[in-house]
């Protein structure tokens, strides 16, 4: 894929994990932090390693778990 199939690809999974994000009105506030460090962590890690599947699941994961501590309430 070209830099500029990539970048579109990045880009509408991006806008399509806002709106997904946006329909969970009922999640508690730990749940939409995790979703959305798991989203974040996923876009970074696809960039970071040119759209590895293995670098994305990993930056999801890792963004998933940053994103879960954020939420705890103190």
């Amino acid at each position: 894929m070209n830099t500029t199939g990539r970048t579109l690809s990045t880009t509408a999974l991006v806008v399509a994990l806002a709106a997904g994000l946006g329909a969970c009105s009922g999640m508690s506030h730990r749940d939409k932090t995790t979703a959305a460090g798991a989203a974040v962590g996923g876009v970074a890690g696809s960039v970071l390693t040119n759209g590895s599947a293995i670098g994305t699941i990993g930056g999801a994961a890792v963004g998933g778990v940053v994103g879960n501590e954020v939420g705890k309430k103190k």
